[in-house]
This record gives structure tokens, sequence and C-alpha cells, in this order.
């Protein structure tokens, strides 16, 4: 009799150890990435037109933990390092110079919540005819209902269109 209830003591705790660590079933989101491209190009216009009007904020775009890596520099951390590149990089862009971006692709998270884009940029004079074009990476993140860029990659072919065009 013991030993049977010992059997049943022993086929209860397995019980409830087995139950107990059953991983639980996540529910999967839906994820509409059409919503979420249409809502990444929105701020990338927005940072276009910040860019365009030389009015840069960076706090409209980068979280305050973002790094940005661009050609020929070390990567800045910081959204206020960022914000003081830029500026120092619109200095140097002649007046009626434009940008845009363009959103190419997304890879949302399961859940949303990170984003990485994958897109590219063109710059174009006063007269709209195009000067340089690159391409760019972004890795997005919803922070207070919002997505913020957490890590920026870019590339220009600024000095392969100058060598096209010595040609």
């Amino acid at each position: 009799m013991k030993n049977k209830m010992l059997k049943g003591i022993v086929l209860s705790i397995v019980s409830i150890l087995f139950f107990a660590c059953e991983s639980k079933k996540v529910e999967a989101v839906a994820i509409d990435k059409e919503q979420i491209k249409n809502e990444i190009q929105a701020i990338e216009n927005k940072m276009a037109e910040m860019f365009n009007d030389r009015t840069v904020k960076a706090e409209e775009y980068y979280a305050e933990d973002a790094i940005s890596f661009s050609q020929n520099k070390l990567p800045l951390e910081g959204k206020t390092a960022i914000e003081k590149s830029i500026k120092e990089d619109l200095e140097n862009f002649p007046k009626g110079y434009q940008i845009a971006f363009v959103v190419n692709e997304i890879f949302p998270s399961n859940d949303g919540i990170q984003v990485v884009e994958i897109g590219n940029y063109r710059v174009s004079d006063s007269t709209s005819t195009p000067l340089y074009t690159g391409n760019y990476i972004a890795v997005f993140e919803k922070r207070d209902g919002k997505y913020v860029c957490i890590r920026d990659m870019s590339a220009s072919d600024k000095n392969k269109n100058e060598e096209t065009e010595k040609e």
C-alpha cells in the first residue's frame, strides 16, 4: 500500500512538472507589412523634408541610443552626435539641393516591434536633375507607440558618378 501511495505521489509530481513546464503557445500577431512600410516611408519623407529645409532634428527620427554608420566616418553614437554630423554635412550642400528617400523593402520582426528597412536616396539640384544616389539600411524599433531608428548605415555612389562624368 505504501508503495502504491509513493508511486501515486511521484506520478502526481511528474504530471504537475510536465504541465507546468509545457511551453506556452505564443499567439501570432497579425503584421500588416504594407501599413508598416507606409509608416516607415512617412518617417523617411519627414526626414527628407528636414534635410531639404536644413532643419534636421534627430529626435524626429533617431532613438537616444542610436548608432549611425556612414562612409569615411567613425560610427556616430547617440542622436546628438548624429544630428551634429548631419548639420555639418548640410553646410556643404549647395542651396537648392534636395534629397529624397525611398523605402524599397522592409523586414518586420514577428511582433512588428523591430523593422529592417532597405532603401535608396537621390540628391538632386534645384532643377531636379539627379546629382548622385546611394543606398541605406535602417533598423527601426517601436518605442512609445512610434518607430525610431536605432541603427543605420548608408553608402553613396557619388564617387562612382563623378568617375562616370569624367569619362
